[in-house]
């Protein structure tokens, strides 16, 4: 893991098309801001596991379609 000190409005570089962006930091709290292409799924990683999770559940199931809008509404709430 490479591990990097910044402040308030440094920018850290992931590849040529992402951009970290620190843009506060309060006390043991730091708000980043991320610029990446429309194509690159970002998510904290408490929505990444979730998704990951039901996507792993889904195929050992066989889920009706109303199943399926259940899980996407669930996904769309915790982006929020």
């Amino acid at each position: 893991m490479l591990v990097l000190t910044r402040t308030k409005g440094q920018k850290i570089m992931i590849g040529n098309d992402i951009v970290l962006t620190v843009v506060e930091v309060n006390g043991d709290q730091v708000r980043l801001g991320v610029d990446a292409p429309a194509d690159i799924s970002v998510y904290r990683e408490e929505i990444f596991l979730s998704i990951k999770a039901q996507n792993e559940a889904a195929s050992r199931e066989n889920l009706s379609m109303e199943d399926w809008g259940q899980i996407s509404t669930n996904i769309q709430n915790k982006k929020r």
